[in-house]
């Protein structure tokens, strides 16, 4: 929309990805073995999102180093230039139990890095400090960008406090900032935009911010509009709770912006 910019644009090897449409869409990938998540990418492709996040915990051989980043390279030569977050979500922030301890976590951070075959890994602000800077030792190394996130499964926290994480996230050297809460009523939600807001005023950062369930999809629609960079829709699966399915997403924002844009 000329003149009503709404977000941060976030670039990939140094130009906009999607060419700086807002937002940007990203669909998660949540199979569990190679041939379903290959099948898995070709569908999502199919629909054409801006980002796909690989949400690795939810792979059956996250213990073997090796087949996941053959798997990474594999991803990448298939997924026809779309840029690919790298992500493990730990149980404690509603990952996919995998068995695994933080340290081969963070060896498989690096060992990915290394290979330079994805564009974003998502490590959490609640990792081991130690953890979450040799991450992004890592990605940086490697020209990755590190995507510093916190979930809250229980309740939305206070506006402060979700404008406070986007702040340390920013200090913690990340390249994004990402913060997602589960509204317990329809005010959290508007507590989360609000933050998002605020956010964007006071870190050079883009942001991601997400309320999640069936009160947050409203976030998922029009969370653009309060600064926040990315929203996730469903390809295939959801990889968490509230997201909605691409088509219905891309007919909402296409409204919205309709609405949104100078007369």
């Amino acid at each position: 929309m000329p003149g009503m910019r709404m977000t941060k644009t976030i670039e990939v090897g140094g130009g906009n990805v999607a060419g700086g449409k807002e937002p940007l869409i990203c669909t998660p990938l949540v199979a569990i073995d190679e041939r379903s998540l290959l099948r898995e990418l070709a569908a999502v492709c199919a629909k054409q999102p801006d980002l796909i996040e690989w949400r690795v915990d939810f792979f059956s051989g996250i213990a073997d180093t090796v087949r996941v980043v053959a798997l990474a390279r594999a991803l990448r030569e298939n997924a026809g230039g779309v840029p690919i977050i790298f992500t493990r979500r730990s149980t404690r922030e509603g990952g996919e139990p995998t068995g695994i301890s933080e340290e081969q976590v963070l060896a498989l951070y690096e060992a990915v890095c290394e290979t330079s075959c994805v564009d974003f890994v998502d490590c959490e602000m609640s990792s081991d400090a130690l953890h979450f800077q040799a991450v992004r030792q890592a990605a940086q190394r490697a020209g990755i960008q590190l995507i510093a996130s916190f979930h809250d499964f229980q309740q939305t926290p206070s506006a402060a406090d979700i404008v406070a994480r986007f702040v340390a996230m920013e200090r913690a050297g990340a390249d994004i900032a990402k913060v997602a809460a589960m509204p317990r009523a329809i005010d959290d939600v508007l507590t989360l935009l609000a933050a998002t807001l605020e956010g964007n005023r006071q870190i050079r950062l883009p942001i991601i911010s997400m309320s999640m369930g069936p009160y947050g999809s409203l976030s998922r629609l029009f969370g653009w509009a309060f600064g926040s960079s990315v929203t996730f829709a469903v390809g295939e699966q959801a990889s968490a709770p509230g997201q909605v399915p691409i088509e219905d997403l891309r007919a909402v924002l296409e409204i919205l912006q309709r609405a949104l844009a100078p007369r």
